[in-house]
């Protein structure tokens, strides 16, 4: 029976995630509204419901520091895991939107994340701030939308006047896609979670690697498989937008309404002060000089992304197991691999600069 919802689940998953993409990318088109804006907002929303169920079930069970985890070890998984899977299926092309602000966004509230931990807790009032800055970036991010297309959204205006039943059956029939295909992720992810668990169970894995590696990675599934199926459609800004605006929801929206459920806030363990909200924030600051050369992931940067999260998941094993190889691990990471990649980066960026100001550069007469 558990084989059976395994492979069910999976199968959810990869329908959902085409509804998904299908019923978000033509309300794009229907609502003149950017593909990207809406990866963004209503994807990512989506995509991100997984994690809030769980996160808000923790909290008001008491559980709250579950919802801590999940968030956290999501994040890594998204970036590492689903965005290097992307561009090893197809490489990406990266919006200049992402570079100049939902990046660095990512950045900034991952690094507030744990500045406002330092105390060990996350308050109400903490909650309620990162819920209130939620509210705030999705206002802009419409207001900035309409901005820069009043002339799409008068053409739309428009056609919807010159044949009013039309549209509006487009619409609900872009709606509809886009329920079914978030009822049909959920209930994929939740079935392929129950099912992994068991395999683990089953192989001797202890509860702290499930809940640090299966539990945060499950409930990503439904961003892993809706950005690889938009990017196979050729919907990469959804694809990449669906990554980045997860991130952001999941520390804004699920962090913020676990810890407003949550009696006694949020508890921050020391381990997550001390490692896994690091490696969140060196995983999103990693991203920047990935999508600022040429403003694209190439199949390279992707192996690399899924490279680390293979590292990081084994770290995680090594460290709950007190493996007696963790010592050379850590070592042969920290003095080569982790400098090796900076210094990769670097370059990149540095080669990236120069090629701009020489492209910028008046030629001589």
């Amino acid at each position: 029976m558990t084989e059976l919802l395994f492979i069910l689940g999976l199968f959810f998953l990869i329908a959902g995630a085409e509804m998904l993409v299908r019923g978000a990318s033509g309300l794009a088109v229907a609502a003149g509204v950017a593909p990207l804006i809406i990866g963004l907002t209503v994807v990512a929303f989506g995509t991100s419901s997984p994690e809030l169920a769980v996160s808000a079930m923790s909290a008001m069970s008491g559980h709250a520091d579950i919802a801590l985890g999940n968030v956290v070890g999501s994040n890594i998984f998204n970036v590492l895991f689903v965005l290097g899977l992307s561009a090893l299926v197809v490489p990406l092309v990266v919006s200049r939107q992402l570079v100049r602000l939902d990046v660095p966004l990512m950045i900034t509230i991952s690094v507030l994340l744990l500045l406002i931990g330092l105390d060990g807790k996350i308050s109400r009032l903490d909650s309620l701030f990162l819920s209130a800055g939620l509210v705030g970036y999705m206002a802009f991010l419409f207001y900035q939308n309409k901005r820069n297309n009043r002339e799409t959204a008068a053409n739309h205006k428009e056609t919807t006047l010159q044949n009013p039943t039309s549209k509006p059956r487009s619409c609900a029939a872009y709606v509809f896609s886009i329920a079914g295909g978030l009822i049909l992720l959920v209930v994929g992810s939740r079935w392929l979670i129950d099912g992994a668990v068991v395999f683990a169970t089953r192989l001797g894995v202890s509860e702290l690697v499930i809940g640090l590696t299966i539990v945060a990675a499950g409930t990503s599934l439904p961003e892993a498989a809706t950005s690889v199926v938009a990017g196979i459609r050729g919907e990469r800004d959804i694809a990449i937008g669906n990554i980045v605006g997860s991130n952001i929801f999941n520390i804004l929206f699920v962090l913020g309404l676990s810890g407003l459920f949550s009696p006694d806030g949020i508890n921050v363990a020391p381990a997550a002060l001390n490692f896994n909200i690091p490696v969140m924030i060196a995983v999103a600051v990693a991203c920047l000089p990935v999508f600022f050369t040429g403003y694209t992931i190439a199949r390279w940067e992707g192996f690399l992304f899924l490279g680390y999260y293979a590292a990081y998941t084994a770290y995680l094993f090594l460290f709950a197991s007190a493996h007696s190889a963790l010592p050379a691990f850590s070592r042969v990471m920290l003095m080569y691999v982790i400098p090796l990649t900076v210094l990769t980066f670097l370059v990149m960026v540095v080669r990236a600069i120069c090629n701009g100001n020489r492209n910028n550069c008046p030629e001589p007469e």
